[in-house]
Formats: C-alpha cells, sequence, structure tokens
C-alpha cells in the first residue's frame, strides 16, 4: 500500500460540504482507505487573490491504486462534484492536490510529485502538518513540520476540527 497525502480546497458555495464530500469519495475509491484529515482551515486566495476566501484541508490516504489510477479517481470527484476549470488558480468548487505518495518523485504531464508549490504555502504546510508533521519530503530532505517553520503563517487561520 502506498501512502498518499492530499490537499483539498473549496471557495465556491457550501466549501465545507464539497470538502466533506470528497473525503468520503476518496474513502469510497477502490482498494484506498482514509488514515487522518485534519482540522479546516480558512485562507485567502492565493496566486489569483481577487476570489472568495478558501477552506482547505489535508488527507491522508492509504491505497493499492497506482500514482495514475489514484488521480483518475480524485479527478473523477472533482468533476463529480462540480469542478469545472476556467482560469488557472481561478475560484473552484473543488480542487483535490496530490502533494505526497511515499517517497516518490514523479514528473509526467499530468502529475507532479512532491506538489511543486507544496513548500511554498502555508494553507497547505499547516494543515499537512496536522496529520503527518514527521514526514520527509523527498526533495527538500526536511519534515513537513521544519518546512511549515520557515514560512509565515498569517491568514491561515484554524477554521474547526473535521
Amino acid at each position: 500500500m502506498s501512502q498518499f497525502y492530499l490537499s483539498l480546497g473549496s471557495n465556491i458555495g457550501d466549501r465545507e460540504t464539497y470538502l466533506r464530500s470528497a473525503v468520503e469519495a476518496i474513502s469510497q475509491m477502490p482498494a484506498t482507505a482514509i488514515k487522518a484529515v485534519s482540522s479546516f482551515y480558512q485562507t485567502a486566495a492565493w496566486g489569483k487573490t481577487d476570489q472568495e476566501d478558501f477552506l482547505n484541508l489535508c488527507v491522508h490516504a492509504v491505497s493499492d491504486l497506482s500514482p495514475q489510477e489514484f488521480l483518475a479517481h480524485t479527478q473523477t470527484i472533482e468533476k463529480n462534484l462540480g469542478r469545472v476549470r476556467h482560469e488557472h488558480w481561478g475560484p473552484r468548487t473543488l480542487d483535490i492536490d496530490t502533494l505526497l505518495i511515499d517517497n516518490l518523485v514523479i514528473d509526467e504531464p499530468n502529475l507532479i510529485v512532491p506538489h511543486p508549490y507544496m513548500t511554498e504555502r502555508a494553507f497547505v504546510l499547516r494543515p499537512l502538518a496536522e496529520i503527518a508533521s514527521a514526514v520527509i519530503h523527498p526533495v527538500e530532505g526536511q519534515s513537513i513540520a521544519k518546512l511549515l517553520s520557515q514560512l509565515a503563517e498569517e491568514g491561515v487561520v484554524r477554521y474547526k476540527a473535521y
């Protein structure tokens, strides 16, 4: 079984319901089980800032699916929950990013692991540190907690427990 760490975000409509629905759908994927879910965190939009605040959380799942199979399932979940890709970093009902898979480094056209921006984003590392603080980033060689300690966390506010 492989260890998958995911970041989920939503900033359109009932954000919490979209995230809870996505976690439930991930738990129903074949040969997959959820091991941990972080608290919800509210953050201002990143990259394209003229949009509503996001709710974010992270998920630790284990799965016998290949990385590409896992990605296909998470993209289907996004689509089923109303994700439409209109603009890069634009508003969305749901975004599921694969952050880490075991100690793998993957660079394929549709899947880059570790996620290329995760170490720059407190809204990713804060919830990830809640469920995986000791996990080592396979490229940076540092724990998630250590990587988080190097970022400013203002604007990343714990919204509520999952």
